[in-house]
């Protein structure tokens, strides 16, 4: 992101090359000057009240997603965000056994949250009954395989560096359910409100 505020791609007029300051033309020296002051007032922090018109879609995207509050305009706050996915989890793995997810963390660790909630949508997919909540690698195998050829969604989440850990990295499990909630929307499968214009 500091390349984008930049606008040099990357570098400052300290950092440029002599043949590139000389490529520059006669006005050279006025021309980096001038990059060196924008480069030192883009990359301070400042306040934003409202979005700016940039010159392009990745300064767009920048200017609309970090905004003064912590949220992008016009969107919920990521932290309502999280936990709307969280209580969803929550509310679809209910009636299941051995699942109570209270987090993105621990909640997951031996698998049978993913079991439950891939099975919630796939009961085809394979029987919830069987599972064993000490057999962590096959049900996050059977899980994650599920998913990719029911939903297509893609295996983020590597087993064998789950296995490793007590505990999944919360940001992990986030960003795979999130996935999963995509592909699920994209099939008709949960509905979502419309957004008002």
């Amino acid at each position: 992101m500091e390349n984008l505020r930049q606008g040099t791609g990357g570098k400052t007029s300290a950092s440029l090359s002599k043949d590139q300051k000389a490529s520059n033309g006669p006005g050279g020296a006025q021309f980096n000057a001038h990059r060196t002051a924008q480069a030192k007032t883009l990359s301070q922090p400042t306040s934003v009240s409202s979005p700016k018109t940039v010159s392009s879609p990745a300064q767009s995207h920048v200017a609309r997603v970090k905004m003064s509050g912590g949220s992008a305009v016009g969107g919920p706050n990521t932290k309502d965000v999280k936990q709307m996915l969280l209580d969803w989890c929550r509310v679809k793995t209910e009636p299941y056994e051995g699942v109570n997810i209270q987090n993105f963390s621990s909640s997951w660790a031996d698998g049978l949250a993913f079991c439950a909630l891939v099975h919630r949508f796939f009961p085809e997919g394979f029987e919830y009954c069987t599972l064993n909540p000490y057999d962590r690698k096959s049900n996050f195998e059977k899980a994650f395989k599920t998913a990719e050829r029911l939903a297509d969604c893609p295996p983020l989440l590597d087993v064998d560096d789950l296995m490793r850990m007590r505990e999944p990295d919360w940001k992990c499990v986030y960003t795979y359910i999130q996935e999963f909630y995509r592909c699920l929307v994209e099939k008709g499968l949960v509905k979502t409100k419309k957004k008002m214009p």
